[in-house]
This record gives structure tokens, sequence and C-alpha cells, in this order.
């Protein structure tokens, strides 16, 4: 399942070009999860797997920043229900909506004290992240982890452990151009 997904990932998602990435920084190279996590197979590979780490955390809910979340949230929940685990999933937009329940955090109810997964495709520095483990924490809710698809390998680990969360990667850059 995980060497299907990684072919799927450098077919379809890998390019040598240079890009702006989301954290201002240049990059000789991108990788666009969402053109596999929003395919059928991409989505039910990555949520297979995520599911599979997810699990041994114990957690109440999966969720992440919104828009690279968004898919693989969804399937992993998918996945929990079909093998009757109680999961939910939320999502987190980049500000509250203005109209409406006005909620930063979207989806199913989450409880002061509960413990979660964060999720998102690409990682970077892990700003995103970061910024959900804020919102988690103002909330009163704990992030036992983060999982994302790829870890760009450029800091966003050692990012992550000051807020004492581990950072687990399906793969790494590494991966990418070892092959």
């Amino acid at each position: 399942m995980k060497q299907r997904l990684f072919e799927l990932l450098r077919r379809e998602a890998f390019f040598k070009k240079r890009i702006k990435l989301s954290s201002g920084k240049y990059s000789n190279y991108y990788i666009d999860v969402r053109r596999v996590s929003l395919s059928p197979e991409g989505v039910y590979l990555i949520s297979h797997l995520i599911f599979k780490i997810a699990k041994k955390y114990k957690v109440n809910a999966v969720g992440g920043p919104t828009l690279g979340a968004d898919p693989i949230v969804s399937g992993v929940c998918f996945v929990a229900h079909k093998r009757k685990y109680p999961l939910r999933g939320f999502l987190i937009r980049k500000s509250p909506k203005k109209h409406g329940s006005q909620r930063l955090i979207e989806g199913q109810q989450l409880k002061r004290g509960e413990s979660v997964i964060l999720i998102d495709d690409v990682a970077t520095s892990g700003g995103s992240l970061i910024k959900a483990i804020e919102v988690m924490r103002k909330n009163k809710i704990k992030t036992a982890a983060a999982i994302t698809v790829v870890d760009r390998e450029e800091g966003a680990a050692e990012n992550l452990q000051k807020f004492r969360c581990p950072l687990v990667s399906l793969f790494t850059k590494s991966d990418f151009f070892k092959s």
C-alpha cells in the first residue's frame, strides 16, 4: 500500500521546478499532494495508512488546517467508520467565518481535554500545524501528534517538537531524491 502511494506521488505530484512555498521560501521542487489526495486511489491509500498510525495514539478525533487536510480527514474518518472505530473529524479555518456560527474549528464538536491528531498534506517549516496546535491549546484540546503525507525536512519536525508534538511522516523529501 505504501509503495503504491509513493509511486502515485512520484508520478502525479512531484515536480522539479522553482516555486514559492506557503512559508515564503523558494524551492527547486514541489510536491502537490492534493493531486493524489483528491483522487480515488490516492485518498484510499493515504487514509488507510494514516488511520493505522492515528489508531495507535488512541485519540478522539483527527483534523487539520484547511485545505491540505480536507480530503485526508474525510478519508480517515471513513476508514474509521468502516472499521467501527470511534473517530471524529474536524477542520481548522485560516480565520473564522464572518457569518453563520463564525467558527474557526468546523466539523464534529471537540471537548475540553480530548486528545487529537493533526493532519496535513505537506510539512515544510510546520507553520500551519503550529497554528493548528495553538488553536487546539486555546480550546483546551491536547495534540497527541501531527501526521503528514510528506515532510520536506526543512524544520517542521524540530519546530513541532518545541510544542511537544511529534511529527510522523509517511514520506520525506529524501525518499523522493534517492529513488
